[in-house]
């Protein structure tokens, strides 16, 4: 089997993928398979998380990309922005990891906490797409932000941009 042990500052082109949900991206120490069908184990630092497109290396120097698997997302839209932040407070308060973008929110679907955001006259729609969520105000960075991007529509996956407009308050 073959072990990961390092994650590189810079993505490297490669042939080699992990394909992995943000519940496992988290892990420092993890069985996995690769796009080859071959194992793979991440002997990684504790406290690490890898992003989609991130690059890890194995002992062997060979360079394997990180992707983000499809997950079942519980999406929030709305124009004003107001809404998303009241929204994006009631779920930070219940410790929700959240992915914010322009008008937006996402995070791994749960029934209770969508019936929570329609209680604040939000809508809510499930989606499967890549989650990546932000990484913390102490310590990691937003996923945007620590890749130089910012999260737009080429970002892979595709949300309806369809305008909801819900109750103020």
């Amino acid at each position: 089997m073959l072990k990961v042990i390092e994650k590189l500052a810079q993505p490297e082109k490669t042939d080699l993928t992990l394909t992995l949900p943000f519940e496992l991206r988290q892990k420092s120490r993890l069985k996995a398979e690769l796009n080859t069908g071959d194992e793979v184990g991440l002997m990684l630092p504790r406290g690490l998380v890898l992003r989609g497109g991130d690059c890890v290396k194995a002992e062997d120097n060979s360079v394997i990309r990180i992707e983000a698997a499809d997950e079942e997302l519980s999406v929030v839209r709305h124009d004003d922005l107001i809404q998303i932040a009241r929204a994006s407070y009631h779920l930070g308060n219940r410790h929700v990891a959240l992915q914010i973008g322009d008008g937006w929110l996402s995070y791994q679907h749960d029934h209770v906490l969508d019936d929570m955001v329609r209680g604040l006259g939000l809508s809510v729609t499930l989606e499967r797409a890549p989650f990546e969520p932000e990484g913390g105000a102490y310590g990691g960075h937003s996923h945007e932000k620590s890749h130089g991007h910012e999260h737009g529509d080429e970002h892979g996956h595709h949300h309806s941009h369809g305008h909801i407009h819900g109750h103020s308050h």
